[in-house]
């Protein structure tokens, strides 16, 4: 069964992002060291919330997310008190054991959600205890769409894939729009193009190939077929490769 309040330890951006996206359905509370940032965790999540210290903060029974950076681990876990019932964590590169070692709960899962989040459209990829699958599942679905994979390892490709992607894909947008006005459009004209190409081909790309897409889109000699050349002809897609290698390597690293 599915807990009404998450407590979320941590309250940078992923955790804002998190809440932002789970707080129509779950009641939210969020631990941190500092009240001027909980004041402003509040204020940008728009309603009121527990805060509380970090401090002696008792997890005793309750549904945890930890969104603290991967380095505050062991100091975290030396000021939290009692025994959580399920703990989740989005902490890139930290291991199952390593947060078993340091955050006492009946059961722990490694989640890794995306800034998308935040309009309840993040892919968030989760392994650790199968016997919360199910329940780790329904909660991350809330903001949506979930993966569980069955090894760490495949859950540090998917943070270089889909959790780190939002940053790639962001990449690719302001260079698409900046040619466009290197062509001569507007800039506001080129930011809408972009837009509006991002939100279609987020819906065409559910139902179809990649490869076939394009070749639905590429006609012999044609417009898409010049622009297309000069991607490859700029290793594009090795760099994107190179990418999701570099972040996965990183995550492990991490670990």
């Amino acid at each position: 069964m599915l807990t009404d309040t998450l407590t979320f330890i941590g309250n940078g951006a992923m955790a804002l992002a998190l809440a932002k996206g789970l707080k129509s359905t779950y009641t939210i509370e969020v631990v941190g060291r500092s009240d001027k940032r909980l004041d402003e965790f509040e204020e940008k999540l728009g309603l009121t919330i527990a805060k509380h210290s970090l401090e002696g903060f008792d997890i005793s029974a309750k549904t945890i997310i930890l969104c603290v950076k991967p380095a505050n681990i062991l100091t975290v876990g030396t000021q939290l008190t009692g025994k959580a019932s399920l703990l989740y964590s989005v902490l890139a590169g930290t291991t199952l054991q390593t947060l078993t070692n340091n955050v006492d709960a009946d059961a722990t899962v490694r989640a890794m959600p995306n800034l998308a989040a935040t309009v309840g459209k993040s892919m968030t990829t989760l392994t650790g205890d199968a016997g919360s699958q199910a329940q780790a599942l329904a909660l991350f679905d809330a903001i949506g769409s979930t993966l569980w994979v069955n090894s760490e390892k495949e859950l540090d490709v998917a943070t270089a894939l889909a959790g780190s992607g939002p940053a790639y894909l962001a990449l690719i947008a302001e260079a698409l729009a900046d040619g466009a006005v290197r062509e001569g459009i507007k800039r506001d004209d080129a930011m809408t193009l972009m837009r509006g190409l991002f939100d279609g081909f987020g819906a065409l790309i559910q139902d179809e190939h990649p490869a076939l897409l394009k070749d639905a889109v590429m006609s012999p000699g044609g417009t898409t077929a010049a622009g297309y050349a000069a991607l490859e002809k700029n290793s594009v897609r090795s760099g994107c490769i190179d990418a999701v290698a570099s972040a996965a390597k990183r995550a492990k690293e991490l670990a």
